[in-house]
């Protein structure tokens, strides 16, 4: 077995605002391993400032780990829970390999989905921005079908959020538009509770990570008093040790639970974040974080295997349209689900 990492540096269609900035270029590396039969390709791409494997020297890390996987034929998942979109990388790409061998088509999971017969319904994503700009993105993908719209919330003064809110509403009703926000942490704790009742006016599904992670009584307090159900994404990055993500998740009680394998351990972390959350009683959905297409592939692939052909939730999947030179793939948005298109 041989593996090969290449580094690749993709630009954004125009700019992506997060609450870490603005993003231009996305950075990644693609592991392409070779068995002499057949090449799987799989997919590393930290993000910047969140990963608990964003480190000066992710490239040497990577190629240790690619080593040990050549010499062994096997992935140490534990020696790798701290690494996870380097886990996420060389999951999929010794999936590809092996799948290709065994079938030809290059199904990482045989599923209705991956073989063509259903889409996944997955949610409008619209970026952090200008209210104008947000107004019009907003409208966008209203027009392009989808029934639930994500918005990044946190960037512009708060009453304007919250009027753009309204807007949407006065237009829409709850039963012909969900509407998701996502905080990302910008919420002081002692202004939270106050804004989440404001924003509970508008019959919202939920609201991703009020506060900065890492103030779990705080956050486990929002829980509890919220009237809007409270859903957890950065809070888990780094929780990567099973006890420790069964008592996070019973300390702090979130309705949900937002996954993104290469921020939360990989396609093993997320089944078993999933599992534990399950047994809890915690609803879940998965979502990429501006991988290329390679990642969405693995990413919907590992979605559909994971809940079943019949997804009813909308799950956070339709970034691959973001860049200039993305690495084409077999898939295709139609309306509000993403479809793995003829091979």
């Amino acid at each position: 077995m041989r593996i090969d990492v290449e580094e690749r540096l993709l630009h954004f269609k125009q700019p992506a605002g997060t609450s870490r900035g603005v993003y231009t270029t996305r950075r990644l590396w693609l592991v392409k391993v070779s068995d002499g039969e057949a090449v799987g390709y799989g997919e590393c791409a930290p993000l910047p400032q969140l990963s608990c494997d964003d480190i000066p020297n992710y490239a040497e890390v990577l190629r240790r780990f690619c080593d040990e996987v050549e010499r062994t034929g096997e992935i140490d998942y534990e020696a790798m829970r701290d690494y996870p979109s380097m886990l996420f990388g060389l999951e999929t790409a010794l999936l590809d390999v092996r799948c290709k061998k065994e079938d030809g088509r290059g199904f990482l999971f045989d599923t209705p989905f991956s073989r063509g017969e259903v889409g996944i319904p997955i949610n409008g994503l619209v970026w952090m921005g200008t209210f104008e700009e947000m107004q019009q993105r907003i409208e966008e993908k209203l027009a392009q079908g989808f029934h639930c719209v994500k918005l990044k919330i946190g960037a512009i003064d708060f009453d304007a959020e919250l009027e753009l809110i309204k807007k949407i509403r006065s237009r829409y009703s709850h039963h012909e538009i969900e509407l998701r926000v996502d905080a990302n942490g910008a919420f002081p704790f002692e202004e939270a509770l106050y804004k989440l009742e404001l924003l509970s006016q508008y019959a919202l599904h939920s609201i991703e990570q009020p506060i900065k992670a890492g103030q779990w009584s705080y956050m486990s307090e929002l829980c509890r008093e919220s009237p809007l159900p409270i859903a957890l994404d950065e809070e888990l990055i780094g929780v990567n040790d099973p006890d420790q993500k069964r008592q996070i998740l019973n300390i702090i009680r979130p309705r949900y639970i937002i996954l993104k394998p290469s921020l939360h351990g990989g396609m093993m972390g997320v089944r078993e974040w999933v599992d534990i959350a399950r047994d809890m009683g915690i609803g879940s959905w998965i979502t990429s974080a501006l991988e290329s297409n390679i990642g969405l592939n693995a990413i919907a692939q590992l979605t559909a295997d994971i809940y079943g052909p019949d997804i009813r939730m909308p799950q956070g999947l339709g970034t691959g349209q973001l860049f200039t030179d993305n690495i084409p793939m077999p898939l295709e948005i139609r309306g509000d689900r993403l479809w793995v298109v003829d091979r």
